[in-house]
């Protein structure tokens, strides 16, 4: 059997089960099963089978996963977040649609000690969604922050996914992890500049709020440095032990999960039964990552035997591209599968293709990592199915439409899009911070 036939048979495959309904673990798994029996030797490729599936989730560079995760879970179910949001509220006054961007600082500092972007949207768009539109705030300018916020989180470590991508491609975490601090920053202060811009041209999206008097002077800094500095601390001491060399990733995530909880508990918010919901919201996120990464090493091992990894990098290859018309495709590829497919699986289905091609081509893989991170972030984004979408419409009044939320979504897929160019044509928007830093 060619390689052609073999790809088509795998991919086709694929595609078949995922549009019948099956999840992706699921769908990955049967892939598997016929690959190894097909290409791997028969019995002998399932026991390989095996025998990947136990190594995938035994990988030490998975651990940081479940406790980025925690710290995002954490600060969620225990209140410390809402103390945040409270202390912007009294620093931010007198700022054209100020609650969309008490959203965006919000969210950027949650950004920096949640692993998880879709906790972060919820968080945001049950507590501030509401409020704001009570309060007179156009649909579009209520919801569109919060979402794109919510992508962010994947590029400002502590990143789940970015600990994934570096260990499933073998690009540094630790470099990956700080690579994407810039190119989030700027996302972060894209959105206040636009949000600001707009509310200033028309107000009526944004009525002005009759404030009550807060406290003056040093005292309206006392709740920031009481709930909002220690969470930067910790993000502090995270990219700190990883950058120093004091300490591994997963050493660097447990001291930000111990760090968290540490302070839930100084605050007096952390109940047994928050951190037992904690817990349960870990082990579900970080069961359904492992799950779906069970399959990762087979099917990559799958491609190569069957000729199909090699017969593509091949066919690419002889083309003669260059490597900027090659990293473009695979940027183009990875935005079209984000609008059908989640991350994870984007990741699955490219990179036993993409990483072969950056090696060949000497690309820089920190820079290329955050190239993808940012393909990604965008996927949480665009329809009809990024995942942010949905978990916004899950949070919003029924008078919210799935329109509404597209609609609100499109402007920060611009700058998602923008900010893909300029690290693209900027490589050391991404490279620089990692470099210094020695990641």
């Amino acid at each position: 059997m060619g390689w052609i036939e073999a790809s088509i048979i795998l991919f086709g495959g694929l595609v078949v089960l995922m549009s019948l309904g099956l999840s992706v673990a699921i769908a990955f798994l049967a892939i598997n099963i016929v690959g190894a029996l097909f290409f791997l030797g028969g019995e002998q490729g399932l026991s390989q089978l095996a025998r990947n599936a136990v190594a995938s989730v035994t990988s030490f560079s998975l651990t940081p996963i479940p406790f980025f995760v925690l710290m995002g879970e954490v600060l969620f179910h225990s209140g410390v977040a809402l103390k945040a949001i409270d202390a912007f509220a009294l620093l931010i006054r007198k700022v054209p649609g100020r609650l969309s961007v008490i959203a965006i600082v919000a969210g950027t500092v949650f950004s920096a000690i949640s692993g998880s972007t879709i906790a972060t949207t919820a968080l945001l768009g049950s507590l501030m969604l509401p409020t704001m539109l009570e309060r007179g705030y156009d649909k579009q300018l209520a919801m569109g922050p919060i979402m794109g916020i919510g992508g962010v989180d994947m590029l400002i470590p502590p990143s789940a996914l970015a600990v994934l991508l570096g260990s499933l491609a073998g690009i540094s975490i630790s470099g990956l992890l700080i690579g994407g601090i810039v190119p989030g920053l700027i996302l972060s202060t894209l959105f206040i500049g636009y949000i600001i811009l707009r509310a200033y041209l028309n107000p009526a999206l944004a009525p002005e709020e009759k404030l009550a008097d807060g406290p003056g002077g040093v005292h309206r800094w006392t709740p920031f440095l009481l709930h909002v500095l220690p969470l930067v601390l910790i993000f502090g001491l995270v990219v700190g032990a990883m950058t120093a060399g004091w300490a591994t990733p997963t050493e660097a995530a447990a001291l930000g999960a111990s760090g968290t909880i540490i302070a839930a508990m100084i605050y007096r918010s952390l109940t047994w039964a928050a951190l037992l919901k904690a817990l349960t919201g870990t082990v579900a996120v970080s069961g359904t990552i492992l799950f779906i990464i069970i399959g990762a090493t087979t099917f990559s091992q799958v491609l190569s035997f069957s000729g199909a990894t090699n017969g593509i990098v091949g066919l690419v290859s002889a083309q003669g591209l260059s490597a900027t018309v090659l990293i473009l495709g695979m940027m183009g590829i990875l935005l079209f599968l984000g609008c059908f497919v989640d991350q994870v699986s984007m990741m699955l289905i490219t990179l036993p293709f993409f990483m072969p091609l950056v090696q060949k081509l000497d690309v820089d893989p920190v820079w290329f990592g955050v190239l993808f991170l940012i393909c990604m972030q965008l996927g949480l984004l665009t329809p009809p199915f990024g995942l942010l979408l949905f978990t916004m419409k899950g949070v919003a009044p029924p008078s919210v439409t799935m329109n509404d939320v597209f609609r609100a979504a499109m402007p920060y897929v611009w700058f998602g899009l923008l900010v893909l160019l300029l690290v693209f044509f900027t490589p050391p928007l991404a490279t620089f911070l990692p470099r210094l830093l020695g990641s």
